[in-house]
């Protein structure tokens, strides 16, 4: 045998070697399903299907995000007097001998008048009165009443400067944060949000947290644009903090992109979660093989759930079935999409490496 057939036996053998061994971006199908069909397998697999679909939807909710909100209620018109607030009294009384006013003096002012933890003011010749959980204008009547008992010309105004619980706090995510003024007690969390300049534009699914005392309240804003009954009326001390939505999915393997994605909206399908990441590869991915991975907790497991806490759903985007499937098929946080390489881009590699070799062993020929 000459040297050349020698040599071109020698590249062959070393190239198919090597063919074995070829850098992948992604893995295969077969091997990530594969230990689902072992005799103990360590992972459930299960198409996404037409069929399927219904039995997804038994299974107990995965996380997401939380909607533990408040619906809306109807409140007074007017302002309502708060522990803490400022009130100003004009006391006038015509009365000879007054016990309120001067000789000369017409009016008695009674300023900087703080309403107490209790929720009552002190006026000269009265005493305490209970005033908080009043209109001003019902305030300024009682206390007209309990003075006409000692003066009966008297005649009472009332000026009322709201106080911190007349007050609720727009903390972050509007263009302009700070403290806002209840005009009444029909302030809703839209009217406070546009009162704030609006929600910053910058923001991904904007998702709106009120708290309320030891309470955190949690709802998309989308949803409070869809559905007026869940703009809710505010309390005052009430905290707004609106953030971008933490939730996100990742992508891998043969696709567009690989990278995390945050959720653009409240609920995000397999087909919209595959248009996020750019598709997949025309020359490298497996579209027979879009694999969704998702971790349950062990609680879920059982006859209602998953068959193991690791779960594969498994994506034919060649059949018209997997693709009207994959409409209804939700993402959830912290998923992971796969797109699998094409066995046939293997296969090209493999025919590259042995053209590459026929190449040099005609040049050695």
């Amino acid at each position: 045998m000459g040297v050349a057939p020698k040599f071109l036996l020698c590249l062959l053998a070393l190239s198919l070697t090597a063919c074995a061994q070829l850098p992948r971006g992604a893995a295969l199908h077969r091997e990530i399903v594969a230990s689902g069909a072992q005799e103990a397998p360590d992972i459930a697999v299960y198409p996404i299907t037409r069929a399927f679909l219904p039995t997804l939807a038994t299974w107990p909710a995965h996380a997401n995000t939380p909607h533990n909100w408040l619906n809306a209620s109807h409140g007074s018109d007017a302002q309502i007097i708060r522990p803490g607030d400022m009130l100003n009294l004009t006391i006038w009384d015509s009365g000879e001998n007054s016990l309120l006013t001067g000789t000369d003096q017409r009016a008695a002012a009674l300023t900087g008048l703080r309403v107490s933890g209790d929720g009552a003011i002190f006026v000269p010749y009265v005493g305490k009165l209970k005033v908080s959980g009043r209109t001003p204008d019902a305030a300024r009547a009682l206390v007209q009443r309990q003075l006409e008992q000692s003066a009966p010309s008297v005649q009472v105004q009332l000026l009322m400067s709201e106080g911190r619980r007349n007050t609720v706090d727009l903390v972050s995510g509007v263009n302009t944060p700070g403290s806002i003024t209840m005009p009444s007690q029909n302030f809703s969390v839209l009217s406070a949000l546009s009162a704030g300049g609006g929600v910053d534009s910058a923001l991904t699914n904007p998702q709106v947290k009120l708290m309320r005392g030891t309470r955190v309240y949690t709802t998309a804003l989308q949803r409070l644009y869809n559905n007026p009954k869940l703009d809710t009326r505010l309390h005052g001390g009430d905290k707004i903090i609106v953030q971008a939505d933490a939730r996100y999915f990742l992508s891998l393997g043969a696709a567009g992109q690989e990278a995390q994605f945050p959720f653009p909206r409240n609920t995000v399908t397999a087909l919209d979660a595959l248009t996020l990441i750019g598709g997949v590869s025309d020359t490298r991915a497996d579209p027979k093989g879009i694999l969704i991975l998702r971790e349950y907790p062990a609680a879920s497991v059982g006859p209602n759930g998953p068959e193991d806490t690791r779960v594969v759903f498994t994506l034919d985007m060649t059949a018209s079935d997997g693709l009207f499937s994959a409409r209804h098929f939700h993402v959830q946080p912290g998923d992971l999409v796969l797109a699998t390489e094409s066995p046939l881009a293997n296969t090209q590699n493999v025919l590259g490496i042995l053209g590459a070799t026929l190449g040099l062993a005609r040049i050695a020929n």
